[in-house]
C-alpha cells in the first residue's frame, strides 16, 4: 500500500477523535454556533483537513460512506478512508449514513439521500459539506430547537436551491437528513429540526 493511503491520521487517534467528537455533538445541540477544530489531519485533495477530522470522528466499519463525484475520482482518497475509518463505501447516496461532499454547489437533491423511517428516523443521512467559510456566503437564519431566538450563519458555496430543499426537508420530520458544516478549523451543523431562511441584510 502506498505511503500516501496510510499517512496523515489522528496524530494522538483516541483524544483527536473524542475532541472533534465532542465539538460536532456541541454543534449540533446548538445550531449556527461555530465550534473549532484543533485536530490536525493530512488528507489527499481533494478532502480537506476539517472535514477527514469529521470523517475520522464519525465513519466506522458500520456507515457506509458515499462520496461526491470529485472525491470519488480520487481513489486515494477512498483507500486513505478506508484505511483510516474501515468505512465501505455506498455504492448509492441512499445507501449511504454519511455523504461527504467537497463541491456542494453541485450537490444532488437531498432528498436522494436516506431520509430514515418513521419508526426508525436514526436510518438517514448526514451529509458533511465542506465549505470554504462559514461567513463569507449567503447570510442565512436559523430558528429551531437549541437556538434561544435566531442564530446566523453564511456558509459557502451551498447547494442549488438550499432554503427551498431544507424547507422540505424539515416537512419531512422526523426523517431526513441531518448536515455538518466543515470550514477550515471549525465546523458547524444544522439538525432536520432546524428552520433555514434568507437572513435581512
Amino acid at each position: 500500500m502506498e505511503a500516501t493511503h496510510v499517512d496523515g491520521g489522528f496524530r494522538a487517534p483516541v483524544f483527536d477523535a473524542q475532541h472533534t467528537f465532542r465539538a460536532i455533538m456541541d454543534a449540533i445541540a446548538q445550531p449556527g454556533t461555530v465550534q473549532p477544530i484543533e485536530a490536525e489531519t493530512v488528507p489527499p485533495a481533494p478532502l480537506s483537513p476539517t472535514t477527514a477530522a469529521v470523517a475520522l470522528a464519525l465513519c466506522d466499519h458500520d456507515t457506509p460512506v458515499w462520496l461526491d463525484p470529485p472525491l470519488r475520482a480520487s481513489g486515494v482518497v477512498a483507500n486513505w478512508l478506508g484505511f483510516h475509518t474501515l468505512a465501505p463505501l455506498a455504492h448509492t447516496p441512499a445507501e449511504a449514513h454519511f455523504a461527504i461532499v467537497s463541491e456542494p454547489a453541485k450537490l444532488i437533491a437531498l432528498d436522494n439521500f436516506a431520509q430514515g423511517t418513521q419508526e426508525y428516523p436514526d436510518r438517514s443521512a448526514t451529509i458533511i459539506l465542506q465549505v470554504e467559510s462559514l461567513e463569507d456566503g449567503t447570510p442565512l437564519m436559523l430558528k429551531g430547537p437549541g437556538i434561544e431566538r435566531d442564530a446566523h450563519l453564511a456558509p459557502t458555496s451551498m447547494p442549488r436551491l438550499f432554503v427551498d430543499q431544507w424547507r422540505q426537508n424539515n416537512a419531512r420530520f422526523p426523517r431526513g437528513v441531518d448536515i455538518v458544516l466543515a470550514a477550515p478549523g471549525a465546523v458547524a451543523c444544522l439538525p432536520r429540526t432546524t428552520r433555514v431562511s434568507l437572513a435581512e441584510v
